[in-house]
């Protein structure tokens, strides 16, 4: 399917302030980017990088005053979301080196301290694809999903002890889960049609039978619209902005996911 896709940011900035912008999503295997817009107002000077995991980031000084972010783009994503029930584990050995930080405890998922609960959860699941299923199933059944009740990330140890969180909070106990059983799983941080209330998204990938495939907790179906901005380690990974100095939040913040017939090509 076509989409197009749009976030508005705009700020009050006080004093001259650093950002790190990740707001530029790639294509890649599940995605095709055919045209982009990204207006920054007033316009200032802008340094494009590359980070550790793939993602295009915007390095920038906001000027005091108003200041605003707006990008667009027009994406080809898939229907459907890929599904592979009986999907094997993969030997730690046989990893590839690029997925094996996705093994490791981070900031906020902490995959050290779920072992026992992992193992009680997949049960006597065949490990692999139906070990992750089984997590999802149970964050589905265990864990309430609130949208917009929490501003800041939770760790997944907190999200188990509060039972309850936003999308990215459900997908770091996810994480862990899954990590805990030895199976690398990565945030992903973006944009998924229909998604109600609209926002920004979060949901997670985990590498079984060879490849990356997409679970969300948040999602009683799986269905296509996904749209990746970021991916990493946890939430700290893929923040679509991180700003240096004095606390700055958006005044106002605009996000839009709208389905159209085809990518509309120059006529010339």
């Amino acid at each position: 399917m076509w989409l197009h896709t749009s976030c508005e940011l705009a700020f009050e900035i006080a004093l001259p302030t650093p950002f790190v912008l990740m707001l530029r999503p790639r294509s890649g295997a599940q995605q095709w980017i055919a045209r982009e817009e990204y207006r920054l107002t007033p316009s200032v000077p802008v340094i494009e990088f590359t980070d550790g995991y793939g993602n295009l980031c915007q390095r920038l000084i906001a000027p005091a005053g108003a200041f605003s972010v707006c990008t667009a783009a027009e994406v080809e994503t898939a229907d459907h979301i890929d599904q592979a029930p009986g999907a094997p584990f993969v030997d730690v050995q046989r990893l590839p080196d690029a997925v094996l930080s996705y093994l490791l405890p981070s900031r906020y998922c902490e995959s050290d301290r779920f072992g026992l609960m992992a193992a009680e959860i997949a049960g006597d699941t065949p490990p692999g694809y139906d070990q992750v299923q089984a997590i999802v199933d149970w964050l589905q059944s265990h864990i309430d999903y609130r949208p917009g009740s929490s501003d800041l990330p939770l760790s997944a140890v907190e999200v188990n002890l509060r039972q309850s969180g936003v999308c990215r909070d459900l997908s770091h106990l996810g994480i862990a889960l899954c990590r805990s059983l030895s199976i690398p799983a990565r945030m992903v941080v973006g944009y998924l049609h229909n998604l109600v209330p609209m926002d920004l998204h979060a949901w997670f990938e985990a590498y079984v039978g060879g490849r990356w495939y997409t679970f969300d907790a948040t999602q009683t179906v799986m269905r296509g619209g996904y749209v990746a901005i970021g991916y990493g380690r946890d939430a700290a990974d893929v923040a679509v902005y991180s700003q240096f100095g004095p606390a700055v939040y958006p005044s106002s913040q605009l996000i839009q996911v709208q389905r159209i017939e085809a990518h509309a090509t120059d006529p010339s």
